[in-house]
């Protein structure tokens, strides 16, 4: 069974009121245009997640929203707070849970970028994988029965991308 995952990292958020808490702090301009245009190059490739599992932070949230004007309405929008400034090892527990065979996760950084270059067989040629700016997206696909099987080193990118190179 063929499994994939759609990791993206939430748009680029503001900074504008500093009286806010971290969780509860909105997307930028940039980051509501980053959105859609990453939902829409997600269409274009065909890879339409079953379900979003996001970390409950309003960038999160926010970052799906601008995406899901693209995608099918049948797509499940889960939060897991577990995954608001998670690690890798968080992250890969909260994969490990998900049934559908189409997951996506949005969250932050630093965790995404460790899981992203620990999840797979070898990184892209792409020169900010390594950091994973905001709303990068990574498409890996995985060879395994349930995600419960899936461990580090064990996933093939099929797609990468930043906003700016959709612009």
């Amino acid at each position: 069974m063929t499994l994939t995952l759609i990791l993206t990292r939430h748009a680029k958020s503001s900074w504008n009121d500093p009286t806010l808490d971290d969780f509860d702090r909105s997307l930028s301009g940039r980051g509501r245009k980053s959105a859609p245009l990453i939902g829409q190059w997600l269409i274009e490739r065909g890879h339409v997640p079953e379900v979003v599992v996001a970390s409950g932070a309003r960038r999160t949230v926010e970052t799906w929203e601008g995406m899901a004007s693209a995608m099918p309405e049948a797509t499940v929008l889960e939060h897991n707070t577990a995954l608001f400034h998670a690690g890798a090892g968080t992250i890969l527990e909260v994969l490990r849970e998900q049934a559908a065979a189409r997951v996506m996760l949005i969250g932050h950084n630093p965790g995404f970028a460790d899981f992203a270059n620990r999840i797979v067989v070898q990184p892209p040629r792409h020169d900010r994988f390594n950091d994973y700016p905001t709303a990068a997206t990574a498409v890996i696909e995985f060879e395994r029965e349930s995600w419960a099987q899936v461990r580090w080193g064990s996933g093939r990118i099929l797609d990468f991308v930043v906003p700016r190179e959709l612009k």
